[in-house]
């Protein structure tokens, strides 16, 4: 009897991050925010997988937030382009994690 294998697909999500040494930051930066691309069987398998290798890269996660998958987020009208369907695709051909875009943060800007 053979398990048949769940489907993957590829969910984006926002991390904010904070200072941690080594984390790659610019010196002056209070922390960051990463777009991501992950694969994962669902959402969560998607955000407990980039958590664990953000951590392993220096990185201090404080808040993921997800906007789901290529289809949910085609429902809801978001324009998406052909660069940003190929890093999906990536994603989803790696079973990876891509980090699409790092943005630091300066100030309180990182602040609610």
């Amino acid at each position: 009897m053979t398990k048949e294998r769940k489907k993957h697909a590829v969910y984006t999500l926002v991390v904010q991050v904070g200072r941690k040494s080594g984390d790659g930051l610019p010196k002056d930066a209070t922390g960051g925010a990463l777009m991501i691309y992950a694969a994962g069987v669902d959402e969560a398998e998607a955000v407990r997988e980039t958590v664990a290798i953000l951590k392993q890269a220096d990185l201090a996660p404080l808040d993921v937030t997800g906007y789901g998958t290529l289809a949910d987020r085609e429902a809801l009208g978001h324009d998406i382009e052909p660069e940003e369907r190929a890093l999906m695709q990536r994603a989803l051909d790696e079973n990876s994690v891509v980090v699409a875009q790092m943005t630091p943060f300066y100030g309180d800007e990182n602040h609610d």
